[in-house]
């Protein structure tokens, strides 16, 4: 019992989705030769609404209105889209194992899927207090956010404990959004984590200071430094207190974990060639792996940069995502048109009135600049390495000075005084974007992709209304 198809698209995320419209454009396929495995439900569907819009105590989205591609403000691909596009959708299906040499994929129900091209876009998955020898873990107030399933049970839970006491574990993206979210919904958030301050991977400590100082003005209290080892429970089984390693006891009605992914990539290990340091499947600029029929697109994908020399990262952002799969569609349709990708590494976030965005690499001396005080915030820091920038982050910016440190980002604007660019600060990026430059023959695939605001597609599942609750304004169209 089996099927073939010539393209194979493995797994049902964000990047699939994008992949599929990126198919349907480019028209490169006949009706039936093209299929998305994925072990969820429904078809694709831009998961940073599950942190976000999902969350809302009031007008909160609900499907169809986020499924991809509408967070870039393009087409709501729904089952029915992707019916009259002759792309078949295999839901709720869970391959049990690959064979690359066969070009086969098999399934928990016995079927053999066969294909000439496989996109793997399997994703990661949220990593388990269990993988840390946490014991209790699985209690049923205990909550994780990577899929629909994980959203919907969050919300069920924080519905059970209106006012009532939430620890979250881990001080990276899910924490900070979740922790915002909550505190939306009227529960009160303590913040675990054992760095020294939240977003450690990305903010400097001054800019943790102001998040934190945020955090705690809306009633998050922070406990830094330490990591829980156990928990009490009451007679049900359900979470009543998070022990922490010294020894405090933490009132909690439930419990939100967010201590990283890991990229899925067990099936294919000992049959494509890895990325050990960065835990994912290796490709080239084209996103091909080491087998010539199989590409990697997003968390999944490590590919070289061209803006860091091509040194190869693995990037967890659903901007990434989006892009790596577009690119891997026209590497597979038109290899001799399509350039190596020239990827700006980005990441941004929107929690409460707050609104932030990175781009490049946070290596190098840091400078900041702007006003930290304020009310109405807009502050940023540049990351200059060997006379160079290499990162900029800016919070509060509007569309031009966001597009604007992008600019410097990819330039590796020159800076010959470090205190000069102190004073000028995001002046310095506006006057860069400003100059002419001639083209250098690089490819860039588009600008960046912002999750998650208004469009038509957007507005059917949650209105704007609802939006201005969560950000505190209207999202722009970018």
């Amino acid at each position: 019992m089996g099927r073939a198809f010539v393209y194979v698209i493995l797994g049902g995320g964000v990047a699939a989705g994008y992949a599929a419209l990126e198919f349907a454009r480019r028209g490169g396929y006949s009706r039936g030769e093209l299929c998305i495995i994925s072990e969820e439900a429904v078809a694709p569907y831009e998961r940073p609404a599950l942190s976000k819009g999902y969350l809302l105590p009031e007008g909160a989205a609900r499907l169809p209105g986020f499924h991809t591609c509408v967070g870039s403000g393009d087409e709501l691909l729904t089952t029915k889209w992707y019916k009259e596009q002759g792309i078949e959708l295999v839901l709720g299906t869970r391959v049990i194992s690959a064979d690359v040499r066969r070009k086969t994929l098999l399934t928990g129900t016995g079927e053999t899927i066969s294909y000439k091209t496989l996109i793997i876009a399997t994703g990661a998955r949220a990593l388990k207090l269990q993988e840390f020898g946490i014991k209790g873990s699985d209690a049923s107030n205990i909550c994780y956010l990577r899929n629909i399933d994980d959203a919907d049970k969050l919300v069920n839970v924080m519905k059970s404990c209106p006012g009532g006491n939430a620890v979250v574990i881990g001080g990276g993206y899910i924490g900070m959004e979740c922790a915002a979210a909550l505190v939306t919904n009227k529960i009160r958030v303590t913040m675990v984590f054992p760095e020294k301050h939240c977003m450690g991977r990305l903010f400097t400590v001054k800019i943790a200071e102001y998040y934190e100082n945020y955090y705690t003005s809306k009633g998050v209290t922070f406990v830094k430094g330490t990591v829980l080892t156990s928990f009490e429970k009451d007679t049900s089984g359900k979470v009543t207190a998070v022990i922490l390693k010294d020894g405090r006891h933490l009132p909690a009605d439930m419990v939100v974990v967010g201590i990283g992914i890991r990229a899925n990539t067990s099936l294919f290990e000992g049959q494509l060639v890895m990325s050990m340091e960065n835990g994912g499947i290796k490709v080239n600029g084209q996103l091909q792996t080491s087998d010539s029929s199989v590409y990697a697109v997003g968390d999944v994908a490590a590919f070289p940069i061209k803006l860091f020399d091509g040194d190869i990262r693995r990037l967890e952002h659903v901007d990434s995502a989006r892009r790596t799969a577009r690119h891997a569609v026209a590497s597979i349709l038109e290899p001799s048109k399509t350039r190596d990708i020239d990827y700006l590494p980005f990441f941004y976030s929107r929690v409460f009135t707050l609104s932030w965005q990175f781009y490049g690499d946070n290596v190098g001396e840091v400078v900041h600049f702007g006003d930290f005080t304020g009310s109405n915030p807009r502050f940023g820091a540049y990351w200059v390495n060997k006379g160079r920038i290499a990162g900029a982050y800016l919070e509060g910016g509007s569309r031009d000075e966001y597009e604007a440190i992008s600019v410097a980002v990819r330039r590796k604007a020159k800076v010959t005084n470090m205190a000069e660019l102190e004073r000028q600060g995001l002046s310095f990026a506006i006057q860069e974007s400003q100059k002419e430059v001639p083209d250098s023959g690089l490819a860039v695939v588009g600008k960046p992709t912002y999750a998650w605001y208004a469009t038509a597609g957007v507005v059917a599942a949650v209105s704007i209304a609802a939006i201005s609750y969560w950000y505190g304004k209207k999202r722009r169209r970018w």
